[in-house]
């Protein structure tokens, strides 16, 4: 069984920074690929970014160079990061972890980023 909590989100003016956890647990060692996903109010859930094995990333155009995808690992708890810089009001969005496995997928339940203007 595999669980992915996220935290960090919140409300932020725009140009201001904000960085989402997602702790996950279970059978992590089985992970394909960890990501961002994002859903704006009224849109459907798009990719934000995408970590392909251990080092391989790929950012939605819209983030590029303002969000970084990073993962950590240790000896209990794997935790992925998303680091949003220069955020803009349409990053507003409830933001969620995925977690893929070669015949599975989780989803945390996630995380409300506010991007005020």
């Amino acid at each position: 069984q595999v669980h992915l909590v996220e935290s960090g989100g919140g409300l932020v003016q725009v140009g201001g920074s904000l960085r989402l956890s997602c702790a996950a647990s279970g059978s992590t060692s089985r992970f394909t690929s960890m990501g961002w996903y994002r859903q704006p109010p009224g849109k459907q859930r798009e990719m934000v970014a995408l970590l392909v094995g251990r080092s391989s990333t790929l950012y939605a155009d819209s983030v590029k160079g303002r969000f970084r995808i990073s993962r950590d690992d240790l000896a209990d708890t794997l935790t992925l990061t998303l680091q949003m810089n220069s955020l803009k009001p349409d990053d507003t969005a409830v933001y969620y972890c995925n977690a893929a496995q070669l015949t599975a997928e989780f989803w945390g339940q996630g995380t409300q980023v506010t991007v005020s203007s």
